[in-house]
């Protein structure tokens, strides 16, 4: 069955509250959302997030790439095709990895929802229920141990604290949400590349001087410093975890060599899509690291498909999907939902998505 269109949907819909980070702060989820029709009609979608400050790609840009790049590869191709269309979307073009995430998952949603299968089954899983931890957005001791009794009082048992925005507060900070939730609850931090080498080491060592039972320390230092990151992960106690470090398979490896972390977080819009999802998972448990899936402020379109990708391979640690938990409405029909902290994916074809609410669509084909 051939590929009859690509079709590119702008969306933006509203947080209830707003994401702060060390790299940045937004109020809203912007994302491209791809669909590819197949000559019967059926839809797949796939999502290309804009997240400047991590992974550099706009909505623009994803939506250029796949309009002039990947929609003509594609077009009148063999959807059913699968392994072969991801590998023409890979080599179609040099990085807009988030792109051809979209693609890529826009492609597999298609194949699931062909077979009339949810996209997990397809994977080879079955589970629809996938636990995940939540955000505490960066701020002060008080806003974050207030954030962190109320998100406890949710149903959340995995806290992610962002830090990173003040290496000398970040210990205080800590302290406080743990004094909140008390000792049932794991603490994980991400710094978002916001300390120095020095400063990571510092408050690492602090925390568990402190003994407050923090899980993992993610991307302390910048992306770039596999030295720096290496240089701190010796010297600490606390599992540190790879991300913006590693985008795809050439990056961790080089991680890996390096000896430069204990785990890495896998994330669809850095490293392409599924299938180098699935390598990345593979390779990483080859060498004894732990791994997580995570999300970037993206709709239930994305979040859907690193969570159907955790139902089927597993992670070693509790993943990072709450990125669609942010939304004061959905901008898609369909899909994910969450009940307390697990994330509940739909007994439906494919990501289970009926249609999107865009703020611009560009047929492609």
């Amino acid at each position: 069955m051939s590929i009859a269109a690509v079709r590119t949907h702008r969306l933006s819909a509203p947080l209830h509250t707003p994401f702060v980070t060390a790299l940045r702060r937004t109020t809203t989820v912007d994302t491209l959302v791809v669909e590819v029709v197949d000559a019967d009609g059926r839809s797949g979608f796939g999502e290309a997030p804009q997240v400047w400050r991590v992974t550099g790609a706009s909505i623009a840009g994803a939506e250029a790439c796949v309009r002039d790049l990947l929609a003509p590869a594609l077009a009148g191709r063999d959807a059913d095709d699968l392994q072969a269309r991801c590998a023409e979307v890979r080599r179609a073009v040099v990085g807009n990895e988030s792109a051809k995430a979209a693609v890529d998952v826009a492609l597999h949603d298609l194949a699931a929802r062909r077979l009339g299968v949810p996209l997990v089954r397809l994977l080879g899983g079955t589970a629809l229920r996938v636990p995940t931890d939540v955000t505490l957005a960066a701020g002060d001791a008080v806003e974050l141990a207030t954030a962190a009794k109320q998100r406890r009082h949710e149903g959340f048992t995995v806290l992610k604290l962002k830090v990173g925005t003040d290496a000398r507060g970040d210990l205080d900070r800590v302290r406080a949400v743990r004094a909140a939730v008390g000792p049932d609850v794991r603490i994980r931090l991400d710094a978002n590349q916001g300390w120095t080498p020095r400063e990571a080491v510092r408050v690492i060592r602090g925390i568990e001087d402190a003994g407050l039972d923090v899980e993992l320390v993610e991307q302390p230092v910048h992306h770039r410093d596999l030295d720096g990151l290496a240089w701190v992960s010796d010297r600490v106690d606390l599992p540190i975890l790879a991300d913006e470090s590693v985008f795809d398979v050439r990056d961790l490896v080089e991680v890996i060599r390096r000896r430069a972390a204990d785990m890495v977080n896998v994330k669809l819009a850095k490293c392409g899509g599924l299938h180098t999802a699935r390598t990345l998972l593979d390779l990483a448990t080859a060498h004894g690291m732990g791994t997580i899936v995570g999300s970037m402020m993206e709709s239930p379109v994305g979040v859907g498909a690193a969570a159907s990708l955790v139902a089927a391979y597993g992670t070693s640690a509790i993943s990072d999907l709450d990125a669609a938990w942010w939304l004061a409405w959905s901008p898609v029909g369909g899909g994910i939902r969450y009940d307390g902290a697990n994330v509940l994916l739909p007994d439906a074809p494919g990501l289970g998505i009926s249609g999107v609410n865009e703020v611009k669509v560009q047929s492609c084909g």
